[in-house]
């Protein structure tokens, strides 16, 4: 007996431990333990109950999860009527509004009224009944009158409390609410569902909607919803709200819902109106979809005074912003290649009012984003705007599909330059293999050969070399070399002892390392490290452009993605061009000998680098340890020898520690070196 009095006992301090931890991760979003600490207790409860299972209860923590897959919703009938609102889409609807409410109330128009302001969020209307403080059923808004009982898709909802907090709540509560799936969970949701070919929402709503209406429960816990309260629908018929909307939103917040942080109680309508500017302005930066704002009169009073009309009050409205998804059709696909040398695929659309704009432009982020949602060219879409961001194409109206609509391809070569297109496997982007030789990418390559990891020409700042692409005196990185102190004199503030500092930096960088000019050619995968291996396994240039794709993987660090763009970059005739062109105006270096590594007194150990190093940089380091044949790797495995650690190592470190892994510090690693 004693026995189960101590279990009973421990089970109760876990659901009420559980309980307030999510209430301060999903509410308050303040957790104040970590997620494995919060997990052990949750195992520890989940173990107790499986083997006292007559003392589970539905509103245990652990019932959020698990019930069995329904057959069918069953209905629901809301006994206080969820009902719509009224609209106002400009400014004269709002002031439309307030003189009703004036003149129903029998009041002057000068006479203040307080409003409650809202956010209009743009997901699921739902119920939430509550009896003795426990959830006994929640319900979707349906058409009003009757909806779906959805209480165990609710319970997954962490920010949805099973039991209210305190002890001044009402017998018998209903809160209504907005289930919604936040911006950033949504992207990572479809990024996942076409990861895994699955079908990819059209928006947040649409997902929210989805997700609450599975019939597997289990479905519903693994998307990741959230929950904001904004009304108290009824309460025990002896239990006397407070006054004013504002109050009660206080109470139903201490009850333990989740209430939304931008509610503001204003006077009068230009209150109201200021309110809708400031969301407008903060809509792009919430972490959430709203498509309005909402007024509501504060006083509870004047609300059951002005009463209700057809299906909605007439102490609220709906303030819409403007639409921000509209259909058009697609005239053409185009490609643009980026600064970095990345091919976009731009939809020119037929011109369309949309998000308070024209726009006759979408993007389409990359080839494969085309193929997944199918665009093509002569289809009708849903295109979407919203505020600031760049319009993009939603979906396809496939019903409207004209038979002559075009599939779109991934262009061969570069519609800038006309070099070869390179798309690897597994990579999302397709790029230009012209760097050095694109005219899109002209300033950023120069900016990359000349920084000081590359060609080190001191004084050749990104500013200077803006103006030089400006005014077309520099077009080629070869156009460097042939630059004169005449030319720089004349540039905007530019004397002529600076301009001769210069020249003489660019003179001075020509005598260079094999490695630092590997790296400045802007190679994509190709960093400094990579760039000082290839030196040092190839020995030449000349070696380096015979190697295939096989012969370079063999080499530490490069995969196949980086041993394509080395390969491709080299057949490309205009790039050797160049080459032939800057050694011919004076870029050289001391070719290596090809070293045999395995006499070096680190060859064949593998090393990897964490943190900041006191004493040296960390090329500095890599250099020094390359130079006794060791390698130098990005990533801890079960293959390295050494995990060499500064000041504030990160996950590296914890992973060496994990696989059991030599651990260097800085000290012991230079004696190792010297």
């Amino acid at each position: 007996m004693t026995e189960r009095i101590n279990v009973l006992k421990r089970i109760e301090e876990l659901r009420n431990l559980l309980d307030e931890h999510n209430y301060r991760y999903y509410v308050l979003d303040s957790p104040t333990i970590s997620d494995a600490q919060f997990d052990r207790l949750f195992h520890e409860l989940q173990k107790l109950e499986s083997e006292h299972p007559e003392l589970i209860t539905p509103q245990s923590p652990t019932q959020r999860v698990g019930a069995k897959p329904l057959k069918i919703f069953a209905s629901i009938r809301h006994e206080i009527p969820m009902l719509s609102l009224n609209n106002g889409f400009n400014k004269e609807d709002v002031v439309a509004f307030d003189k009703r409410i004036h003149e129903r109330l029998d009041l002057d128009l000068f006479h203040d009224i307080e409003y409650v302001c809202e956010p209009k969020f743009d997901g699921l209307s739902i119920s939430l009944f509550y009896k003795q403080g426990l959830l006994e059923y929640a319900a979707t808004r349906g058409d009003g009158e009757i909806g779906e009982n959805i209480t165990q898709n609710i319970k997954t909802i962490g920010s949805v409390p099973l039991k209210l907090r305190g002890t001044k709540y009402p017998e018998i509560l209903e809160v209504r609410g907005e289930v919604y799936i936040p911006k950033a969970d949504f992207i990572k949701l479809n990024e996942l569902a076409a990861k895994n070919g699955e079908k990819i929402f059209v928006n947040p709503r649409n997902a929210a909607s989805g997700s609450l209406r599975q019939l597997d429960p289990n479905v519903t816990a693994k998307r990741p919803l959230q929950i904001f309260c904004y009304v108290v629908a009824r309460t025990s018929s002896d239990y006397k709200l407070p006054s004013k909307h504002s109050i009660i939103l206080e109470h139903i917040k201490e009850w333990g819902f989740r209430v939304n942080d931008e509610i503001k109680v204003v006077k009068n309508i230009e209150g109201c109106l200021s309110y809708y500017q400031e969301m407008e302005k903060k809509r792009q930066k919430l972490p959430y979809e709203i498509d309005g704002v909402v007024y509501k009169v504060n006083s509870i009073h004047l609300q059951q005074e002005l009463g209700i009309i057809s299906r909605a009050p007439r102490w609220a409205l709906a303030h819409k912003f403007p639409a921000q998804e509209e259909m058009t059709q697609v005239l053409d696909i185009e490609f643009q290649v980026g600064r970095t040398g990345a091919l976009t695929p731009v939809a020119r659309l037929k011109p369309i009012f949309v998000g308070g704009a024209t726009v006759s432009n979408a993007t389409l982020h990359n080839i494969d984003e085309v193929h997944r949602k199918d665009v093509r060219i002569g289809d009708t879409v849903v295109v979407r705007r919203a505020g600031d961001v760049i319009p993009e194409i939603a979906l396809v109206v496939l019903e409207k599909r004209p038979y002559h609509a075009q599939k779109v391809k991934l262009p061969i070569h570069c519609p800038v330059c006309g070099s070869d297109v390179v798309k690897a496997e597994g990579e999302v982007l397709a790029r230009c293999s012209g760097g050095l030789f694109c005219k899109a990418q002209r300033q950023e390559s120069i900016k990359h050969f000349a920084s000081k990891t590359g060609m080190n020409i001191e004084g050749l700042g990104d500013k200077l070399i803006e103006q030089l692409v400006e005014l077309e005196l520099v077009k080629y990185v070869t156009d460097l070399y042939k630059l004169t102190i005449e030319q720089l004199a004349d540039l905007e503030r530019m004397g002529k002892k600076s301009a001769a500092n210069i020249i003489a930096a660019i003179e001075q960088s020509k005598e260079t390392t094999l490695a630092k000019f590997l790296y400045a050619l802007g190679i994509r995968e190709i960093g400094i490290t990579t760039a000082r291996s290839l030196a040092k396994n190839f020995g030449s240039l000349d070696a380096l452009l015979q190697a295939s794709e096989e012969v370079l993987q063999k080499i530490p660090d490069i995969g196949p993605v980086g041993a394509l763009h080395i390969v491709t970059f080299f057949h490309q005739n205009h790039n050797l061009k160049l080459i032939k062109e800057l050694q011919e105006l004076g870029v050289h270096w001391k070719e290596e000998l090809h070293k045999k590594m395995d006499h070096l007194p680190l060859a064949g150990k593998i090393f990897v680098l964490t943190g900041t190093l006191e004493t040296l940089t960390r090329d500095e380091a890599t250099e020094k340890l390359q130079e006794l044949g060791a390698t130098v790797s990005s990533s801890v495995s079960k293959k390295t020898s050494y995990v060499v650690t500064g000041k504030d190592a990160g996950s590296k470190l914890t992973k060496a520690q994990e696989l059991g892994i030599e651990i260097l510090e800085e000290k012991n690693f230079i004696k190792m070196l010297s």
